[in-house]
């Protein structure tokens, strides 16, 4: 597949509806997108403000330091000890790499690329960018021959799905067995909300409960855009099998994928604080707690969302109609027809918006 044979870019869809909510007297609520709204951490602004003097090129492997941090986060933060800094590699954010994996990893025609049932429209993308085939499916039993990359992802986008330990077992032992790797995408692994999440740490795809010290075939993807609000630095590291690593570094030098200089001070900083990050979960935390209320008294229902950035709702309607419902109330949301083909009645909530344009959003619901 041609990058001109790829789909049309699918939020150009939701123009219209931007448009009628835009229109709303009281303004536009907009939880379509998940980009921060808050402000950047101060310890990452001085962090990036002292190292604006990049006038060399960067190393595509990073910083010593950068690489260090990385490390030590998984340690501290996930329980992921034995992590060496050749197992550890920063990426141009999260999506560039989910995008050009498969083109990294020799993924080519004929091939099979797994991904969840509800998902990230990225992981099909870079299927296809290479001429491989995407499957959708949450059951490892299901993940065909010739499947050579299989995408987790927990907590989950869309539908805040999270992971525990036996699925990645389960999931581990399968992929072996089809001699694929794994790549779980963690990204919202600071946001677990219900259940055993609330108090325990979401577990990932290198717990040494998952891998009893084998990582090989295995990598953990992670972004600092939600819990330090670096979107706009494209901020975002792999990690794991460290023979895995070694390729993705030689691919990257080649493609010139380097993170600027001042970026890889920032990272650096924003891994070795973890106040600004409990600070942060609480925003959303209690951004959660105004609407998920809201739209169940509306009519919705919430399925998973478990963990992560998003309320994943439905009406029992196509999504387009409460798409359109909502818009008519001045609130834009993410349709489920984005996030694959068997979710049609779901619609996505993101978190990122304002404290007061949450609160705006459950007085137009109770209104509703």
């Amino acid at each position: 597949m041609a990058v001109r044979d790829l789909d049309d870019y699918p939020w150009d869809a939701v123009a219209p509806y931007a448009h009628t909510a835009r229109s709303h007297p009281d303004g536009l609520v907009d939880l379509s997108i998940g980009s921060p709204v808050d402000p950047t951490p101060a310890v990452v602004v001085a962090a990036i403000t002292t190292a604006t003097d990049a006038h060399a090129y960067p190393q595509t492997v990073g910083t010593p330091a950068l690489r260090e941090a990385i490390v030590a986060w998984y340690a501290r933060r996930r329980g992921i000890d034995g992590l060496s800094v050749d197992d550890v590699l920063p990426t141009v954010g999260s999506k560039e790499l989910v995008a050009l994996l498969p083109l990294l990893l020799d993924i080519t025609v004929g091939d099979i690329v797994v991904h969840p049932r509800a998902a990230y429209p990225t992981y099909a993308v870079g299927a296809k960018l290479v001429g491989a085939t995407p499957v959708a499916t949450d059951d490892p039993a299901s993940w065909p021959e010739g499947t050579k990359l299989v995408w987790l992802n927990s907590p989950g986008n869309p539908d805040g799905r999270v992971l525990g330990v036996d699925d990645y077992r389960a999931a581990v032992a399968r992929a072996r067995e089809l001699g694929a790797v794994i790549a779980s995408d963690e990204c919202y692994a600071e946001l677990g909300w219900e259940g055993e999440w609330a108090s325990a740490r979401v577990p990932s795809i290198l717990d040494p409960r998952v891998t009893d010290g084998d990582r090989s075939g295995l990598l953990s993807v992670y972004s600092l855009s939600k819990q330090s609000n670096l979107a706009g630095y494209r901020a975002a590291f792999v990690a794991g099998d460290g023979t895995l690593i070694a390729r993705l570094l030689t691919a990257r030098k080649h493609l010139g994928l380097m993170l600027p200089g001042p970026v890889q001070a920032a990272m650096t900083a924003a891994l070795g604080d973890d106040a600004h990050v409990q600070t942060q979960r609480e925003l959303y935390r209690a951004r959660r707690e105004a609407l998920r209320p809201a739209l169940e008294n509306a009519g919705f229902r919430i399925d998973h969302s478990e963990g992560g950035l998003y309320l994943w709702a439905t009406e029992g309607e196509d999504a387009w109609v409460s798409m359109g419902r909502l818009a008519e109330r001045g609130i834009l949301a993410g349709p489920g027809h984005f996030y694959g083909s068997h979710f049609p009645q779901h619609v996505r909530f993101s978190l990122t918006a304002t404290d007061e344009r949450i609160a705006e959003a459950a007085r137009r619901l109770a209104d509703s």
